[in-house]
């Protein structure tokens, strides 16, 4: 099995920015396309980007050009760097893994983290 772990979430203000990490643990296979989603209060949980191995991303609508996503293949581990942070950014954030390269955000994913919280302050 294949542990997922996030860190670096916290409470920001309005055009701030945070770094996510999440480290990828357990049976050691190579994963293939890493990726972030994120579920906001009384909403559905949505893409927010992914990468692939070649370094290949694709990001939501909603976070072009603020978000930027990276991978470490060594350390399998992968970061969500969220610049201009807005208070509708306010979620719980995931990161998912799946054997597919293929980094889109249909589904399924098949490792997701346990979540960190990111809370944006207007």
């Amino acid at each position: 099995q294949v542990q997922l772990v996030e860190s670096g979430g916290g409470l920001v203000q309005t055009g701030g920015s945070l770094r996510l990490s999440c480290v990828a643990s357990g049976r050691s296979f190579r994963l293939g396309a890493m990726g972030w989603f994120r579920q906001a209060p009384g909403k559905e949980r949505e893409f927010v980007g992914a990468i692939s191995p070649i370094n290949a991303t694709n990001y939501a609508d909603s976070v072009k050009g603020r978000f930027t996503i990276s991978r470490d293949n060594a350390k399998n581990t992968w970061y969500l760097q969220m610049n201009s942070l807005q208070p509708e950014d306010t979620a719980v954030y995931y990161c998912t893994a799946r054997i597919s390269p293929v980094a889109t955000k249909t589904f399924p994913y098949d490792y997701w983290g346990q979540g960190t919280q990111v809370t944006v302050s207007s």
